[in-house]
């Protein structure tokens, strides 16, 4: 059996994608991921023996138990457009509440090259490609080599792997050199296509994700003033039977992803809102269908808040593309070990 660790593991969505790909060849012995609420959304789910731990700067790789394959999603706002915390796109030099993000990938250069796993999976945003004209991203992938790992990457969308939701976002896939590797090959379309509307949550949807029709003037006029300043910022309407954009943890996500949704709801408010319910049936999408767009089984639990769900699920991977590449990571190992 394989042993992995989930560093910056934020909802669990890499180890998902890698325990559907490796089914009970694999077993999960660290797990690190500093926020509280994250933790507790991934407790919720995954029912391990072992603590996890918080600050992975802190921890001695000594003692983190041998593994063999490692996952890691390290922090991608430092190279992200859509950066919070006022970070921007500021790369190696990015702080946030007193965590440099940018260097954080390094904490995972740490521990690798102590544990010599045989292999390690890093996701990031599409930006990381080319932040600071690619030097960024030569660095990371000279690291990875000078501690002795060949390095495949690729850009993948999550539409194309049977989610409708328009997410690029690049993979690496780091093989220890004496495995002899030689080529990688990431996974190619899946060829199901799907729309919004496969993914509705069963109706009646609470009436609390209806905007009220203050809140949609409000929108309505936000997006006038940057449309006459020759900006495209503001709300969007999806169609239905169209894809989701990008969704992000901010409130930017839910904005322009928002939907009509005809079918029978209560027009009765359930918080309270300035105005009424929208009559144009108007609503973002519930963290259930953002789940969804990102591929998380129903059978995940969200406990949590709206709020800290939609920004774990924003921060979140798609766990299809995440098992599409596993597979071909599994398959891969054992092509190695049979020459």
């Amino acid at each position: 059996m394989l042993k992995s660790i989930d560093l910056f593991a934020g909802i669990g969505g890499i180890r998902l994608g890698f325990d559907r790909a490796f089914g009970t060849d694999i077993e999960t012995v660290f797990v690190s991921e500093w926020d509280e609420f994250a933790q507790k959304t991934y407790r919720e789910n995954f029912d391990d023996s072992f603590e996890i731990a918080g600050d992975i700067t802190k921890v001695d790789e000594k003692s983190i138990p041998a593994f063999d394959i490692c996952l890691a999603g390290f922090p991608c706002q430092a190279f992200s457009i859509a950066g919070t915390g006022g970070a921007g796109r500021n790369g190696f030099s990015d702080s946030f509440k007193g965590q440099n993000r940018g260097n954080l990938f390094l904490e995972v250069v740490r521990i690798c090259e102590y544990h010599k796993p045989k292999v390690i999976f890093c996701e990031n945003v599409k930006g990381l490609v080319m932040h600071d004209r690619g030097r960024t991203f030569r660095v990371i992938r000279q690291a990875f080599r000078d501690i002795g790992y060949q390095v495949f990457w690729k850009v993948l969308n999550s539409k194309d792997f049977g989610v409708p939701q328009n997410r690029e976002r690049i993979y690496v896939v780091a093989f220890r050199d004496d495995l002899n590797v030689g080529e990688f090959v990431f996974p190619e379309a899946s060829g199901k296509e799907v729309s919004i509307r496969d993914i509705l949550q069963e109706a009646p949807v609470p009436s609390r994700y209806y905007l009220s029709d203050v809140y949609v003037q409000t929108l309505r006029a936000h997006k006038a003033r940057h449309a006459a300043k020759g900006h495209g910022f503001g709300y969007e309407v999806r169609d239905l039977d169209g894809i989701a954009g990008t969704i992000v943890c901010g409130g930017m996500g839910r904005e322009r992803n928002l939907i009509i949704d005809e079918r029978p709801h209560s027009m009765v408010p359930e918080t309270h809102i300035k105005g009424k319910i929208n009559k144009e049936n108007i609503r973002k999408m519930t963290p259930r269908e953002w789940a969804r767009l990102q591929g998380f089984p129903d059978s995940y639990r969200l406990k949590l808040s709206d709020t800290r769900l939609y920004k774990q699920l924003g921060n979140s991977v798609t766990v299809n593309v995440i098992y599409a590449i596993a597979e071909q990571v599994r398959s891969t190992l054992l092509k190695s070990e049979e020459s």
